[in-house]
């Protein structure tokens, strides 16, 4: 991937984007679409957030320090997926997931993509539980496996704080997990 295809906004500056920013996005390209996508961004709407994200860093990079690229871009990250939300729940169009799947190529393994595709969304609702400052905690501990200390660092909040959102967020998950089996079983039963 060629620092042109990663950054279109940039039109022409894409010539003086340094070393740095390529390497920003080599490293951390996956990391902002999981936790985008984690983060309540629609899968149709998680490239372009993290182009958003890596944008902002191509034009910050000067006055980010180095070594503060991670804090910066999740932080951003954080901001977007706010702000991506918030459009969708304004957005009047509501996208077809059904149809979408009829007319996919399922490819060689369509049973377990299937599988991958409903657990996915099992994990989206229990994320969508989570107020947003416990999910963004628990998403990156649990998912992203940051420590505690890198989390405060990301977020600018005391390392209590982190411990006490990511308490608040686990027994959340636990207690929407369990509804969740509940229910799923329930669905299940002849």
């Amino acid at each position: 991937m060629t620092v042109a295809t990663t950054f279109p906004a940039l039109g022409c500056a894409v010539d003086t984007v340094d070393g740095r920013v390529r390497a920003v996005v080599a490293a951390h390209h996956d990391a902002l679409w999981r936790f985008l996508r984690r983060m309540g961004v629609a899968d149709g709407q998680v490239e372009d957030a993290v182009q958003q994200v890596l944008v902002v860093f191509a034009r910050r990079a000067e006055d980010v320090e180095a070594g503060a690229e991670r804090p910066f871009l999740f932080s951003t990250a954080l901001r977007v997926a706010s702000d991506v939300r918030r459009k969708a729940s304004r957005s009047r169009e509501i996208a077809d997931e059904e149809a979408a799947l009829r007319h996919a190529d399922p490819g060689p393994d369509a049973e377990r993509q299937l599988g991958d595709k409903e657990l996915r969304r099992w994990l989206d609702r229990l994320l969508d539980e989570l107020a947003p400052e416990l999910r963004a905690v628990f998403v990156l501990t649990e998912l992203e496996e940051m420590t505690m200390a890198e989390i405060g660092r990301l977020l600018s909040i005391p390392a209590g704080t982190v411990a006490s959102r990511l308490r608040r967020a686990r027994e959340v998950v636990e207690v929407k997990a369990e509804q969740l089996r509940t229910l799923l079983e329930e669905e299940c039963e002849p």
